[in-house]
């Protein structure tokens, strides 16, 4: 499993002109899906993101996690994420899960997160997004389970 988090002052995710989701201060995090992820990797990535310290503190490190701050936490799943691109110039997707596998670990993981912490919002598995994003920093980080 694949998480690129991006630390927002705020973000959403439009889908045919409705906000399906919303957050203001907190994490914005692109998830993709590998065909060896389980609940395992699903409960470690939820754990990790709610604990990276991306925020900073009061001497402005980034000593701080969401669980921290208390900022809202964006999942949005992504199978781009997922793709082989170490040759050629055409991405391939033999890496990413299978759309019905993907979907079940990914709702899995929302059901997690939201046990653990709130707010938490998401997009819509599937669909065309429109990710809108303020990223503070900027700051990103690829985590890998």
């Amino acid at each position: 499993m694949k998480a690129l988090l991006q630390r927002v002052s705020e973000a959403a995710v439009v889908v045919a002109d409705d906000t399906v989701g919303a957050i203001d201060e907190g994490l914005l995090v692109l998830v993709g899906v590998e065909p060896a992820d389980d609940e395992s990797t699903a409960r470690r990535m939820v754990e990790r993101l709610l604990n990276y310290r991306v925020f900073a503190d009061d001497a402005g490190r980034m000593n701080c996690s969401l669980r921290d701050t208390g900022g809202g936490l964006l999942l949005v799943s992504q199978f781009t994420l997922a793709a082989d691109t170490r040759k050629g110039n055409r991405p391939g997707f033999s890496t990413a899960a299978e759309p019905a596998a993907a979907e079940a670990l990914f709702s899995r993981m929302v059901s997690m997160a939201r046990q653990a912490h709130q707010p938490v919002a998401t997009g819509e598995f599937g669909a065309m997004m429109s990710v809108q994003l303020v990223n503070e920093g900027p700051v990103t980080f690829l985590l890998e389970v």
